[in-house]
C-alpha cells in the first residue's frame, strides 16, 4: 500500500490541534501542499497563512516559540532549508527554541518540478546546525507518530517528507522514539541502512539478496541526528559492513553521519547509495531514481560489491 506523507503529516497537525491549545501552525503560501490546511479546520485562531515570505515565517515562528507557543513551520524542503538557513540558525537553533521545520517535497521524487524544487542537500543543511534534531520518516505511519513526537519534545526539529505516494513500510499506531533506529529485518552478510522512501528500497533488495543466500539486515533510521550509534554498532559488529540508502547527496546525511561513526570506532567497508555532488533534473520520479541509481536494485548492487571488499 502506498501513501503520502504529507497527507499524514497534516492528519496529525489536526489531531494536535484539536488537543493542545499550544500549537500554532505557520505556512508560506503552500498550506494546500504541505496539508497545513487540515490543522486550519481544527484551529483556525492558531493557524498563521504567512504568504511567500518563508524567511518571516521563521522569524514569526521563533517569536511565538519564546512566548511559550509549540510552533510548527512548513513549505517545500528547497525553501525551508535554503532561503531561510540564517533566520534558522540565529533565530531557532541558537537559542534552542520550540520550533518544528517540517518541510515536503524533499528529494528527486519531486519528479517533473525539476532542479530548482528538489531539494537534496537539506539533511546535510540542517544536520550541521547545533542544537537541531533531523528526522526523515520512512513512510506515512512513521510521519504521523513522528509528528506527534516531535511536538512532544522540547527543541529545535527538522523533518522531511516527500510529495508522492509511498510503500508503507512501518506498522500503523508503532510511535516513534527520538533517535532510534528499527530493525526491520535480521542479518548476518551486510548492513542496509536506509532513511525515507529509500527504507522501502533496502527491503526489496534484501529479499533479492536473500535469492542470491546473502543475509542482508534492514535498518529504518529515522532520525538522522542523533544517530542511534548503539543499534548501529551493534549492527555492523554483526555483519561486518555496511549500505547506506538515501533520497539525498550523499555528502552530509545519512552516508556522512554512518560514514563519520564507522571511522571512528573502527573501519568497515561501507558504501553510499545516494545522488553524487549534483542537482536533479525533470522527469519521473521512476526515471530519475533509475538515472540516480536510487533503484533496490542499486542498493542490491552496492551489497555486493560491499561484501566483496569484506572478503
Amino acid at each position: 500500500m502506498k501513501l503520502a506523507q504529507r497527507n499524514y503529516y497534516g492528519k496529525a497537525l489536526e489531531f494536535l490541534g484539536k488537543t493542545r491549545e499550544d500549537i500554532v501552525v505557520l505556512d508560506a503560501d503552500l498550506a494546500s501542499s504541505t496539508k497545513t490546511l487540515d490543522f486550519l479546520k481544527a484551529a483556525p485562531d492558531r493557524f498563521i497563512e504567512v504568504g511567500i515570505a518563508e524567511q518571516n515565517m521563521i522569524g514569526i515562528a521563533s517569536g511565538l516559540a519564546a512566548s511559550g507557543k509549540t510552533v510548527f513551520a512548513s513549505t517545500f524542503a528547497v525553501f525551508a532549508t535554503g532561503r531561510c538557513w540564517e533566520q534558522i540558525r540565529l533565530a531557532v537553533a541558537y537559542p534552542k527554541l520550540n520550533v518544528k521545520i517540517v518541510s515536503t517535497h524533499c528529494g528527486i521524487s519531486v519528479g517533473a518540478d525539476g532542479t530548482s524544487h528538489q531539494a537534496l542537500e537539506d539533511m546535510a543543511i540542517m544536520r550541521a546546525l547545533p542544537n537541531m534534531t533531523v528526522i526523515s520518516p520512512a513512510d506515512a505511519y512513521e510521519t504521523y507518530d513522528a509528528t506527534l513526537a516531535i511536538a512532544e519534545r522540547e527543541g529545535p526539529f527538522y523533518m522531511r517528507m516527500g510529495r508522492s505516494d509511498v510503500p508503507t513500510v512501518m506498522p500503523e499506531d508503532t510511535g516513534f522514539t527520538i533517535g532510534k533506529a528499527n530493525v526491520l529485518v535480521d542479518g548476518s552478510d551486510v548492513s542496509l541502512i536506509g532513511t525515507g522512501q529509500m527504507v522501502h528500497a533496502c527491503l526489496e533488495a534484501a529479499e533479492a539478496l536473500r535469492k542470491d543466500g546473502i543475509s542482508a539486515e534492514v535498518i529504518n533510521m529515522s532520525t538522522i541526528k542523533p544517530l542511534d550509534t548503539a543499534a548501529l554498532g551493534k549492527s555492523v559488529g554483526r555483519t561486518g559492513c555496511v549500505v547506506t540508502a538515501e533520497e539525498h547527496s550523499i555528502i552530509g546525511g545519512l552516508g556522512s553521519a554512518v560514514a563519520e561513526y564507522i571511522s571512528e570506532e573502527g573501519f568497515v567497508p561501507m558504501t553510499r547509495v545516494g545522488t553524487r555532488d549534483t542537482f536533479g533534473e525533470s522527469g519521473t520520479p521512476n526515471e530519475l531514481f533509475r538515472k540516480y541509481g536510487l533503484t533496490a536494485g542499486d542498493v542490491a548492487s552496492a551489497a555486493r560489491k560491499t561484501i566483496a571488499k569484506k572478503r
